[in-house]
């Protein structure tokens, strides 16, 4: 797995993937970016919930479980000093189908974060990681 970083201008580079997709990364003003992209840390919080829910979904469907959305809000905490390493993150996990089974749905969760999300798992080595679900029926036609 490779990825370049090509810098614009300011703070600003475009990050161009393996598998062929780019992304804007840029700093705030205050050191010489634009805000015209995510920033790194925030990638980190983007990629390890992006994982964990792309392994959930997976376990949930290899299970026939009825899931029809899956949306996860991730929250960091870092350090207050350099190099502000994240020391909390909590993921949560809304869940959407009908009739999901509360077992199933944490079964899944959990399987991801202890055993197939590579990001969360790198990450957990220096920061507390926690998880909690939400199931929820779909929304009536």
């Amino acid at each position: 797995m490779e990825v370049t970083l090509s810098h614009t201008s300011g703070a600003q580079f475009v990050g161009e993937t393996g598998s062929g997709h780019a992304i804007v990364i840029d700093g705030p003003e205050d050191i010489g970016g634009r805000n015209t992209g995510a920033r790194p840390m925030e990638l980190m919080l983007l990629s390890v919930g992006a994982c964990s829910a792309v392994d959930v979904l997976h376990i949930l469907r290899k299970g026939r479980a009825p899931v029809v959305d899956c949306k996860v809000r991730v929250k960091g905490t870092r350090a207050d000093t350099d190099p502000k390493v994240f020391t909390d993150i909590a993921l949560h996990f809304t869940v959407i189908g009908s009739g999901l089974k509360a077992s199933q749905v944490e079964r899944a969760v959990q399987l991801s974060a202890e055993k197939y999300c590579s990001a969360s798992i790198m990450l957990g080595a220096s920061a507390r990681i926690t998880h909690s679900v939400d199931i929820e029926e779909p929304a009536a036609p």
